[in-house]
């Protein structure tokens, strides 16, 4: 794999890294689809292991070693730079010494809805969820609990802010993941017959006592002001999650986590067969 040395802050490469950390989501990068930066081993690795393309990897001088375990393609580009060079492309407080340019996956309704063997989806959507850290940690619990993929409607954080790739850790490589509007998701979920369940903490049934054995979608709502009236009437009906203490409400990823979890408990108990263990795929 191609090896140079970088000492400029103006490298063509070090700039869309600056870039798309700095404003993930937008635009497409040069390699023709919009690319990602994450930051770590840990996470370049499991972008590997997800079979990621890797366009282009940064490594601070005299950190070249952390590299030797990474399983990098021959056609990556190695990027050598000084400490503080890279550390002015990195967004986080303690930067750490590599980083990375990941393609995204190219997810599409059909993951989501439509790949064979797929008879009870289990959707999670987003409506203008703004903490990066809750929607890393809802990523993480959805692949847990085995959920089909994640909807995000506009106004909701990139789930490639690092923060977000961060808290998901790892499961944003993997889990099937779209950003849609109102009218594409409900148009796609009345056609594959998903039943749209919004959550709120008043006048709504128990999470337990709902059908979420069948095809579902969980709608998670922003942390302050909950999920949009207008389209919270046209769910099938709303979820509330029982709490005995003096709470009045619950953060938005641990709600989304608990009904995971409790949507994994009743699919388990219709096929007959053990729960899964924490973490595994359907």
């Amino acid at each position: 794999m191609p090896v140079r040395i970088v000492q400029s802050k103006q490298n063509a490469r070090l700039k869309e890294l600056r870039r798309v950390l700095a404003a993930p989501g937008r635009g497409a990068g040069s390699e023709g689809r919009g690319l990602a930066g994450i930051e770590g081993p840990n996470l370049i690795e499991e972008a590997l292991r997800a079979h990621l393309r890797v366009p282009c990897v940064f490594a601070a001088q005299g950190f070249e070693h952390l590299l030797e375990t990474l399983p990098l393609p021959t056609d990556t580009e190695v990027l050598l730079l000084p400490r503080a060079l890279l550390d002015s492309a990195l967004a986080t407080e303690s930067p750490q010494p590599v980083a990375a340019l990941v393609e995204p996956p190219g997810w599409t309704w059909a993951h989501l809805l439509d790949r064979p063997g797929l008879t009870a989806p289990l959707l999670v959507v987003l409506a203008a969820l703004q903490d990066p850290g809750n929607l890393g940690a809802i990523l993480r619990s959805a692949e847990a609990f085995g959920a089909d993929g994640v909807l995000c409607l506009p106004g909701t954080v990139s789930p490639w802010n690092p923060k977000s790739v961060r808290a998901s850790a790892g499961s944003v490589f993997r889990l099937p993941l779209l950003a849609t509007s109102e009218t594409e998701l409900l148009s796609h979920l009345r056609k594959a017959g998903v039943r749209l369940w919004t959550t709120t903490t008043h006048q709504a049934q128990p999470a337990d006592l709902v059908d979420l054995a069948g095809p579902v979608a969980l709608l998670i709502g922003n942390e302050g002001n909950g999920v949009p009236g207008s389209l919270a009437s046209k769910a099938e009906g709303a979820l509330t999650i029982p709490c005995p203490g003096p709470v009045e409400s619950l953060n938005a990823a641990v709600a989304a986590s608990v009904l995971l979890y409790e949507a994994s408990r009743q699919r388990a108990a219709r096929s007959g067969g053990p729960q899964q263990h924490l973490g595994g795929r359907r």
